[in-house]
């Protein structure tokens, strides 16, 4: 397993959630890093994404303001750290690895080859 996805878990709304993805070292140095969430019925989503040198980051718009992503490159490990979470921020969130994507392609769920487990998010009302 390259990429393992923890953290997830039910918080009501306007609570915090903290998602740890650890990944192997084969993979992390020069990748870029992105989370993704995938909710029933919908397709999967770009939600954040990292630079590897943790310089730039990327938000999707709907989290802008409440989620961060961070990294650590000392422990192979992606941070997202969610506040005042929603309902509609309930699914199953998958971390990724991508080398060498260009900045159009940050959030582009195509450009990721890696990919992680995936972990419930579970908000309730």
């Amino acid at each position: 397993v390259q990429l393992q996805a923890s953290g997830g878990g039910l918080v009501q709304a306007g609570g915090s959630l903290r998602l740890s993805c650890a990944a192997s070292a084969r993979i992390f140095s020069g990748y870029t890093m992105g989370w993704f969430r995938q909710s029933p019925g919908k397709e999967r989503e770009f939600v954040v994404g990292i630079r590897w040198n943790g310089g730039h980051t990327y938000y999707a718009d709907s989290v802008k303001g409440r989620f961060t992503i961070s990294r650590d490159n000392a422990k192979n490990t992606v941070y997202l750290q969610m506040n005042s979470l929603k309902p509609q921020d309930t699914a199953v969130y998958y971390c990724a690895a991508a080398y060498g994507v260009i900045l159009s392609r940050v959030r582009s769920l195509q450009a990721y080859d890696n990919w992680g487990q995936g972990t419930l998010v579970t908000v309730s009302s």
